[in-house]
């Protein structure tokens, strides 16, 4: 399983159009992540956002009404600075005033010389702890990375897989072509975000691009337009392309049941296809994802055979 990554920066961005909240104080490093121990000690998101009557090390602190009393301006400046050291001193990734309150001079001051972001929103304290455990329990996520190109074909997620040098990304590319999406290339972050339910996302790193053998990294984004990329998918299938001689030896032209991989305890749709001169690959991605489409729908075309099989055997036995 990967280490949880997650920046002050990476919160803001990702919230600020809801929550509309400013960044007010500790700008000097907005690259400032959660600490290793602490994420891999807590059992869930909720260990790592809370009020300030539950102060951990590392974990967001939110500031609403009681709690700016608790540090405000009436209170004695003895007494202010040693409660709002005691914070600071305890290395919070993130500090976020709610419920529309003004952040203490000596607050902001503080976060500044310790480099704490200092956030400031007028939605309420609440709220805001909802959106932000909702935001890292995605994140909290059983989660793994896969090698393969994982695309939007046809609003399904497909990842596609196979030995090195098969023309994985070549493939990408054609199904690009054709008006697919990229989603990532190479590695694919996979995470279990329900019972049942596997979500892939691109590293921040990959993203956009597409490796070609003789012609290098490739921008999908700006070659093709925003509308060849997603940010993610849900993984519906698995795509898993086989040299000829490996399909003939390890895998049945009919198989009696269908094919599926566990990822993450998950069990995942997957088809096997051949890699041979003159085979047109994308034509047949795109009518295994037809055909997924279909079995997801209850339409299965193998068994409605075998069934029209076994009609006709009985048949030819009645006469």
């Amino acid at each position: 399983m990967k280490p949880i990554s997650i920046s002050a920066e990476a919160l803001f961005e990702e919230h600020q159009p809801a929550l509309k909240w400013e960044w007010i104080a500790g700008h000097a490093h907005p690259e400032r992540r959660f600490d290793d121990a602490a994420v891999r000690d807590a059992h869930s998101a909720a260990d790592l956002v809370g009020y300030l009557n539950y102060i951990h090390p590392y974990r967001v602190q939110i500031v609403g009404r009681r709690e700016v009393a608790y540090l405000g301006e009436g209170v004695p400046l003895e007494v202010q600075e040693r409660r709002i050291q005691r914070i600071v001193t305890l290395e919070p990734p993130v500090l976020i005033v709610a419920d529309g309150e003004h952040a203490p001079d000596r607050l902001v001051a503080m976060c500044d010389r310790a480099e704490i972001p200092l956030f400031t929103t007028a939605h309420s304290a609440g709220h805001v702890i909802d959106v932000v455990r909702s935001y890292l329990s995605q994140l909290f996520a059983d989660r793994t990375t896969r090698h393969g190109v994982f695309m939007d074909i046809l609003g399904l997620g497909v990842l596609l897989t196979g030995e090195s040098g098969l023309g994985k990304s070549e493939l990408g590319l054609e199904l690009i072509s054709r008006g697919h999406g990229l989603v990532a290339d190479d590695a694919v972050d996979l995470y279990r975000v329900a019972q049942t339910t596997l979500e892939g996302r691109c590293p921040e790193l990959l993203m956009n691009l597409l490796e070609v053998r003789g012609i290098g990294l490739l921008d999908i984004k700006a070659i093709f337009g925003e509308t060849a990329v997603r940010r993610k998918m849900r993984l519906k299938l698995i795509v898993h392309l086989v040299r000829k001689e490996t399909m003939e030896r390890e895998f049945e032209r009919l198989p009696y049941e269908p094919l599926y991989e566990d990822i993450l305890a998950i069990p995942v749709r997957k088809v096997v296809i051949a890699v041979d001169a003159g085979r047109n690959l994308a034509v047949l991605v795109e009518a295994a994802v037809r055909n997924t489409i279909l079995q997801l729908r209850g339409i299965d075309t193998y068994q409605e055979f075998i069934q029209r099989h076994q009609a006709a055997m009985g048949q030819n036995q009645d006469f």
